[in-house]
């Protein structure tokens, strides 16, 4: 069923869903509240843009040009019409493409920063995959793999851009070893935990393309208090009235 809700806490911002394939959630939050952008940044792709709440988040925290790619043609088709719906096609524009391609149809070193909340899952036999083949595509490396983002990433980042991934804390040596081998050098890292007295479970990364070594490993990050009720810090980035952060 096909559903148009506001985006979090962001009044200003609608994005439509289809509750049959799946609804963005905490992941598509974090990560544009984590990549690092300043006021030299111009132009931002977002891979595995889904429905596009990374692109309509990152709209609210920058005047840079956001390009959002979609392989799965009926995710770009929300993804496009939220776009419409919020009036922001002069700022954000949804392509239908296949990420491992997009070498051959950008010039090389033409994007600030890449933003990537990708599948977690590998296939393999032990994996129980979805029985929705969209929702098969957008959670286990079917169509994408960590290899593939990395090597696209090298070659239309622009010198000492950045690239930031949400993931899971399992693949970390993985995400790690596959950066350094496309010259991307791990800068940031924060570790997501549900609460206190639980594990974490997502991480947040950043790479920099022939970046220097030295890796920043930020204080964890808390999501729930105890009472279940979410932590200011993550009601700020679900666009509440006290995240009154600029523009840059």
């Amino acid at each position: 069923m096909e559903v148009i809700h506001d985006l979090v806490g962001y009044k200003n911002l609608k994005i439509i869903q289809n509750t049959e394939w799946f609804n963005f959630s905490l992941d598509s939050v974090l990560l544009p509240n984590f990549v690092t952008l300043s006021k030299n940044t111009k132009n931002i792709m977002d891979f595995c843009t889904g429905n596009a709440p990374i692109p309509l988040i990152l709209s609210t925290k920058t005047n840079a040009n956001i390009t959002g790619v979609e392989i799965q043609k009926e995710i770009y088709d929300l993804a496009s019409r939220s776009i419409k719906l919020n009036k922001l096609e002069n700022r954000i524009k949804i392509i239908n493409f296949d990420v491992k391609k997009l070498a051959s149809e950008f010039d090389t070193e033409t994007f600030d920063v890449i933003t990537c909340n990708p599948p977690y899952f590998v296939v393999s036999g032990d994996n129980k995959i979805n029985e929705s083949d969209i929702k098969s595509k957008a959670r286990h490396e079917i169509l994408l793999n960590l290899d593939d983002i990395f090597k696209t990433a090298k070659k239309i980042l622009k010198n000492k851009g950045v690239i930031a991934l949400v993931h899971r804390p399992e693949r970390l040596i993985e995400i790690l070893e596959v950066m350094k081998k496309y010259n991307i050098e791990p800068k940031r890292l924060q570790f997501i935990y549900p609460n206190e007295e639980k594990e974490a479970n997502m991480i947040l990364i950043e790479g920099k393309k022939n970046g220097n070594t030295g890796l920043k490993v930020l204080k964890p990050l808390f999501v729930h208090e105890k009472d279940g009720s979410y932590r200011k810090e993550i009601l700020k980035m679900f666009g509440s009235e006290e995240n009154d952060t600029k523009k840059l």
